[in-house]
């Protein structure tokens, strides 16, 4: 688990239309590696992916060759400490100090490995669990396991000490209960260090403490499966790493036997995951891949189906990756960089297409409620330099994601230009409240629905050669909402149509979330222009008239009663971000936008005109002219 303090339903699989041809890659089987980021564990490792199926079929993909026969040992690796112990070095532990995120170094003991494991000192539930997880010790078990035994002594007494303070069951302590699967790798690695630092065979009996509190994890984890996702995957590992290092066929099978299982919801046939946060599909790309080096090196075959899931998991995260090299922050999601993961299609998209082969599939359409889509990969302008957008439909919330259904990220011009609010971490507090809220993305939103979030519905889309047309809908308390979105290449643009209908009168706001470093400047009831100062690239944010008159725009920035106007690049860095705020109040809202990245000294204009029941937008941008037709049902077509 990366970090979460949460859990919720798993969600069924489902199938992907995508678009472009496909181009099969055979890749030898990488070592995946995990790397933490603040809370996040930003993961990388690698897979066996290929590039894009046709777009026009449903897909399910081909299990590759079955792998070599598993080799026959009880091998478990000790998984090392999600780089918790970096900022944890011997000298602290001989202090009995903690160290975790933005807190200050805590002494948590008497300095004689005597924890108090109920402090708290920042009421944080991660600092909390990350303490209950011993990986603080990594260094020391490290020290020890090269003959250290004074660090030996430390990080046994500590460990010790835990489980003398937290007896079996200790699933009323939710950081405790939270941090067991973390907690036993810990013992695992700790056991491990004992066998090569004091350079013996069998544990001698002085440790007969650290077997059967292995033995008391290993019930607690067969006792309080958390389900098919990152919590259950994690737990597994541990539970046959248990089985492994004590030579436990049964634990074993049990875990292999969840592990078997859960693939088929945890990463659906498209490769999307149920986590419903981008960051958390990365670290499951590495965590699965952990999977099958752990079940091989114990003797236990992983079979096909992780290794075809993962395939696919690959392209959903080249495919999401923009132009900057980043996931765009959907879900718990912090600023996370894609993994350039050698010989799959993540190298490309990893290295800003320095290195690998370029991926063939340009707008990528998955079940699970996810449109990625960019204008190339670099073929006639540089990487950085082409547009890459998201866009968020599908089941309800689940896990880690968010209210964000119908939102929009956009990047052009080599930078952000819509964002989303980011990811708060897991304080239970009105910060996360708010970065999970419809508030926090660039979507339609109802004052009197705010805790609402609902199955939205891809109900249209058409694919050309220079634009894209996407339609959502889905209801939202007491009110129909519908998005109709048109995105261009040439100019590079996205043209916007927001609609409520309710029978009682609303207030409706369609939100545009700019990044921390713009100054956003209004003219008129049409037209909001923002900028950083001194760059050479402008975002237009226009307001057209369509079936209602517009209303002043609104920009909210660092506010905090209400919240709005922020960015969370990490769970620790809150920056003011600006909101331009197109707003109605009534039974019915129509809410045109045009969202136009250009040069600075662009001249940004529009004319409209009627066409029958049709309004036709001619748009100027930068000397080039654009005409949109805007249908009475919704319908966004480009015309030139």
């Amino acid at each position: 688990m990366p970090s979460g303090m949460g859990g919720g339903p798993t969600m069924p699989a489902r199938h992907l239309r995508t678009s472009s041809t496909t181009l099969r890659l055979t890749i030898a089987l990488l070592v995946s590696v995990a790397v933490l980021g603040a809370v996040l564990m930003i993961p990388w490792g690698g897979s066996e992916p290929e590039a894009a199926p046709d777009p026009t079929v449903s897909h399910t993909p081909e299990p590759p060759t079955p792998p070599p026969a598993p080799v026959r040992q009880n091998v478990y690796t000790c998984p090392a400490y999600s780089g918790i112990d970096h900022a944890n070095p011997v000298a602290n532990l001989y202090k009995d100090t903690f160290t975790w995120g933005t807190t200050p170094p805590t002494k948590v003991g008497d300095g004689k490995g005597n924890i108090n494991w109920r402090m708290n000192p920042a009421n944080n539930p991660s600092w909390y669990m990350w303490l209950h997880s011993l990986r603080w010790l990594g260094q020391g078990i490290d020290a020890a396991a090269r003959g250290d035994k004074a660090a030996l002594q430390r990080v046994s007494a500590i460990t010790h000490d835990w489980v003398k303070d937290n007896p079996y069951s200790w699933k009323s302590d939710v950081g405790a209960y939270e941090s067991t699967m973390h907690r036993t790798n810990v013992l695992i690695c700790l056991r491990q260090a004992v066998l090569s630092g004091l350079k013996v065979a069998r544990l001698p009996l002085t440790y007969a403490w650290l077997d059967k509190a292995l033995l008391q994890h290993a019930w607690f984890l067969q006792k309080n499966y958390s389900g098919d996702w990152n919590h259950g995957t994690d737990e597994s590992l541990a539970l046959f790493g248990i089985g492994c290092t004590l030579q436990r066929d049964d634990l074993k099978k049990i875990a292999s036997d969840r592990l078997t299982s859960a693939i088929k919801t945890s990463i659906d046939t498209q490769g999307s995951t149920n986590e419903q946060s981008t960051a958390y599909a990365q670290f499951n790309y590495a965590l699965w891949g952990r999977a099958i080096d752990v079940l091989r090196k114990c003797g236990a075959d992983p079979g096909t189906t992780i290794t075809a899931r993962r395939r696919e998991l690959a392209k959903w995260l080249a495919l999401a990756t923009n132009s900057l090299g980043n996931l765009p922050q959907l879900g718990d999601s912090e600023v996370v960089r894609t993994a350039p993961v050698t010989g799959t299609v993540l190298e490309y998209a990893g290295t800003l297409g320095k290195r690998g082969i370029r991926p063939t599939q340009r707008i990528g359409i998955f079940d699970a409620g996810y449109i990625f889509g960019r204008t190339g990969w670099g073929e006639k302008r540089p990487f950085t330099q082409e547009s890459t957008y998201s866009i968020r439909f599908g089941p309800t919330r689940r896990l880690h994601g968010h209210e964000d259904h119908t939102s929009i990220t956009y990047t052009s011009r080599g930078r952000d230009i819509l964002i989303d609010g980011g990811h708060a971490g897991y304080k239970m507090d009105e910060w996360r409240s708010w970065a999970k809220s419809q508030y926090a993305h660039n979507e339609l939103t109802v004052a009197s629905a705010a805790a609402e979030h609902p199955d939205t519905r891809l109900t249209r889309s058409a694919i050309g050669a220079t634009s894209e047309f996407y339609e959502l809908k889905d209801k939202l308390g007491a009110v129909d909402r519908t998005r109709d979105v048109l995105v261009l290449k040439d100019p590079d643009l996205m043209v916007v149509l927001d609609r409520g209908s309710s029978a009682t009168e609303q207030e409706y706001s369609t939100l545009w979330h700019l990044p921390a470093d713009q100054k956003v400047v209004v003219s008129g009831n049409d037209r909001a222009t923002a900028a950083r100062p001194g760059d050479t690239v402008k975002t237009t944010l226009l307001q057209i008239p369509f079936q209602q008159q517009t209303t002043p725009i609104e920009v909210t920035t660092g506010q905090q009663d209400p919240i709005q106007g922020w960015h969370y690049t990490t769970i620790d860095k809150r920056l003011p971000s600006p909101v331009v705020k197109f707003n109605r109040t009534g039974q019915n809202a129509s809410i045109l936008s045009v969202i136009a990245p250009t040069r600075t000294n662009a001249t940004v204009s529009y004319t409209t005109s009627m066409q029958g029941s049709r309004m036709i937008v001619n748009l100027t941008v930068d000397g080039v002219t654009t005409v949109i037709g805007v249908s009475a049902d919704g319908t966004l077509q480009r015309i030139k």
